[in-house]
């Protein structure tokens, strides 16, 4: 077990399933501490419990609401002194055809790919440059998890391709706007993972995914934790810009 992120802290959202949850696990296991951010307060006490209270502490947070995503960036701070890295992981996918959208579905995954990673993000940037500048290893990181959807446009995507679109060309333009500050900014891009956002599509389009990927043997999420952990724990020197990362049998 790798130690390298020891002292360090961390700031990930949508810990409660899947990426974030692996994640916030990843970090932990390499020296981190962690605040684990989601809106499921039973999937937070759990996460906690698995890693430990001395290290991992929960902030019921819905990013989607500016104060939440701010408070949650307080609470690290206020709790352990500090902030080294953000992990941006929370995000919603809720596609099908446009004429049969609703309007709601399409502002949801704005609310949440978007504007939540823009709300911590903003709040996150000082104490970010602070840590870069004043910690032992001389370097923070902000890690947003988009989607090869961030890369390829497909018919029936049309919101949820613009919204990781969005989230890549963020992520290049803060990284080249906070390098110069030691604030490395990575964007990574998995194919299809086996975690809960495909089950929030309506019936016909599950229906639709589940034979798309039936021959597809998918990522798990510690294969993607994985990913992101070895952005962070990577020396200064080395700076992750972007990370495609697909299964195997994926196309």
């Amino acid at each position: 077990m790798s130690t390298g992120l020891a002292g360090t802290v961390a700031l990930v959202t949508g810990a409660t399933s899947g990426i974030g949850y692996a994640t916030a696990v990843a970090l932990a296991d390499r020296g981190a501490s962690v605040v684990a951010a989601g809106r499921r307060g039973d999937r937070l006490d759990e996460l906690v419990a698995r890693i430990g209270g001395t290290t991992c502490v929960a902030a019921r947070a819905d990013i989607t609401v500016r104060a939440d995503a701010e408070q949650a960036v307080s609470l690290a701070v206020d709790r352990f002194g500090r902030l080294d890295t953000v992990v941006n992981s929370a995000g919603v996918m809720l596609n099908g055809p446009s004429l049969e959208a609703d309007v709601e579905d399409w502002e949801a995954m704005v609310d949440l790919n978007l504007k939540g990673l823009m709300y911590v993000t903003k709040a996150s940037l000082p104490h970010l440059v602070a840590s870069a500048a004043e910690g032992p290893r001389g370097v923070a990181d902000i890690v947003n998890v988009s989607s090869i959807a961030g890369r390829f446009a497909n018919r029936n995507v049309a919101i949820y391709n613009a919204t990781k679109f969005g989230v890549t060309a963020a992520s290049e333009s803060w990284r080249q706007e906070f390098s110069p500050l030691g604030v490395r900014v990575s964007v990574v891009e998995p194919g299809v993972v086996d975690t809960e956002l495909f089950g929030h599509q309506r019936e016909s389009v599950q229906e639709h995914y589940d034979r798309l990927f039936a021959e597809v043997e998918r990522l798990h999420p510690g294969d993607v934790a994985d990913v992101i952990a070895y952005i962070i724990d990577a020396p200064r020197r080395v700076a992750v810009a972007e990370v495609v990362v697909r299964p195997t049998d994926q196309a």
